[in-house]
Parts: C-alpha cells; sequence; structure tokens
C-alpha cells in the first residue's frame, strides 16, 4: 500500500468522530462536511510523519476551522447559530439527505442543539469539546486562543446556560409529567387524551406569528383547542419538553430549527394556560436550558 493510501485509511476511520464533532459545534451537516473535508485537505498537505496523534490533530483542525466558520458567519450578521429561529441544525442545500439530517439532530437532541445555539462560537467550542468529547482544557486553550483556565471558564459558562438556572420549580416533576402525558397525546392525534390533560377551561393565548391568518388570537376549553391541536400530530415528532424561562415547556424545532415554543401553567394538575410563541424576537428573548432525563 502507497502512502498515500494508507494516509486516507487512516482519515477514514476518522471520518466518523470529526463529523460528529463538527455537527455538534456547526448544527449544520452539510457545514461539517465542509470542515471535515477542510481538515483531510489539510493533512494532505502536511508532514505525517511529525504528528505523534492523527486522531487528537485531526480533532483540533477541525475544531479550528468550525471556530472560523462560526466567526465567519457572525461576521457577515448571518443568524444561523445565534439566532434561535435561524439555526440550520439540518441543511437543505444541494446533496443533503433531509431524513439523514432529521435522525441525526434527533440523536443529539433537538433541544440541545438549540441551545447550543445561544453561545458564542468560543464557548460553543469549548463545551463541545469539553463535555462531549472529553478533550481537556490544555488541548482546547490553543484553539480557541486563550488560556487552559479561560477556556474552562467558557465551558463552565455554557454549561450554565445549557443546564439553565440551578434553582428549578418546586414542581417540576409534575410539570414534566404533564407536558410528557401531553405530548404523547398530540403525537398519537389522541383527542381524549388532551383533553385528560387540560382544564377544562384552558386558555391558550397564540402571538400573531404563530395564529393562522385569520385565524384566533385565543381559544378557550379542553375540547375546543384539542380537536385543533390534533392536526399538528405529524410534526409533534420534531416537539421536544425543554426549559423555558425556568418551567417546562415545548420547544417545536424540525430537523432543529426552531419555530415555536409552547408555555405553560398548571392548575391542579392540568393545563389551565398556555402560550404558543412563534414571533423570532420573542423567540430570542426566551431563557432556553436542556431538560434533564
Amino acid at each position: 500500500m502507497d502512502e498515500g493510501n494508507w494516509l486516507a485509511e487512516r482519515f477514514e476511520d476518522n471520518r466518523g468522530h470529526l463529523r460528529a464533532v463538527a455537527y455538534r459545534i456547526l448544527g449544520s451537516m452539510n457545514e461539517a462536511d465542509d470542515a471535515v473535508q477542510e481538515a483531510w485537505l489539510r493533512l494532505s498537505r502536511s508532514d505525517e510523519s511529525s504528528i505523534e496523534n492523527l486522531g487528537g490533530w485531526l480533532t483540533t483542525v477541525v475544531a479550528r476551522v468550525c471556530l472560523d466558520m462560526l466567526r465567519s458567519r457572525n461576521s457577515r450578521r448571518e443568524e444561523p447559530i445565534a439566532g434561535p429561529a435561524n439555526i440550520p441544525v439540518a441543511s437543505s442545500g444541494p446533496g443533503s439527505d433531509p431524513e439523514q439530517e432529521a435522525l441525526l439532530a434527533d440523536s443529539v437532541g433537538l433541544a440541545l442543539l438549540v441551545v447550543l445555539g445561544r453561545l458564542t462560537p468560543a464557548e460553543r467550542v469549548a463545551f463541545v469539546l469539553h463535555d462531549m468529547f472529553a478533550v481537556p482544557f490544555e488541548e482546547i486553550a490553543p484553539i480557541i486562543a486563550r488560556t487552559p483556565v479561560a477556556a474552562r471558564q467558557l465551558a463552565s459558562r455554557a454549561r450554565r446556560r445549557v443546564q439553565g438556572a440551578s434553582a428549578v420549580p418546586s414542581n417540576l416533576i409534575e410539570q414534566r409529567a404533564v407536558a410528557s402525558a401531553f405530548l404523547s397525546a398530540l403525537r398519537a392525534g389522541d383527542i381524549e387524551g388532551l383533553v385528560a390533560v387540560l382544564d377544562p377551561e384552558v386558555v391558550v393565548h397564540l402571538d400573531e406569528a404563530s395564529a393562522r391568518a385569520g385565524g384566533p388570537r385565543e381559544i378557550r376549553g379542553a375540547r375546543n383547542w384539542a380537536s385543533g391541536a390534533v392536526a399538528f400530530a405529524a410534526v409533534a415528532k420534531s416537539v421536544q419538553p425543554a426549559l423555558v424561562n425556568g418551567s417546562v415547556g415545548l420547544v417545536w424545532a424540525p430537523r432543529g430549527r426552531l419555530m415555536r415554543v409552547v408555555t405553560f401553567a398548571l392548575k391542579r394538575g392540568k393545563i389551565a394556560q398556555v402560550e404558543i410563541i412563534a414571533d423570532p424576537a420573542r423567540l430570542l428573548e426566551l431563557d432556553l436550558a436542556v431538560l434533564n432525563p
């Protein structure tokens, strides 16, 4: 086997890992593939005999490429990462496989990808590398041009944003159970199951962006809302529980793109008030965090 083929095989052995790193940093499959391809080009131009740990070297290169891509987005004032309503967690560009992208986004956790999209480039790189791939801070520091201590601080700050405030509502277990029951019934198109978790006099408020053209901005009554909500059963697979302003809510993020947030207020263990938010400016103001198992 010639040297070129040997190096290509070793790169292919690392491709899956590199793609996973790039996808979590960038939130876009197409861009992740671009970053991995750039890593291969840099490897092919390098003196491989000077590389002691090829896997670590490639991870570092991919992370640096991804960081440059994130910063380039910001410099062009694009918002696929910083703007929660525009996160291209799965790209629909030429050559993309929407079904594969959707599965990948779901396997990572749609809510997590949405929250990661709110981090700064350096925070995201530090958090992903350390918390998801166990890269030491001593190796992360030169990638983001920080000291190891500063890299640790960035990852810690990112972790707090991902996990939300330390204080949690006293009825968190109840909130999770109700939200889970609601979501299960919604996915099944089960009107009676929805009615069972709703207060009979539930009031649902929709902002202008979430209401249908000419449709009501307020819906009252459990059965009234349930009968209309089941129309969204097919898209409910892209809905996940998350912490919204410190309480359990739902985020609708088809293929990772945040489109709707649903917040609840409970009364005697049932959903009594609902707010559906789709306005991009309002979505940006929400404090979102991952609801851990």
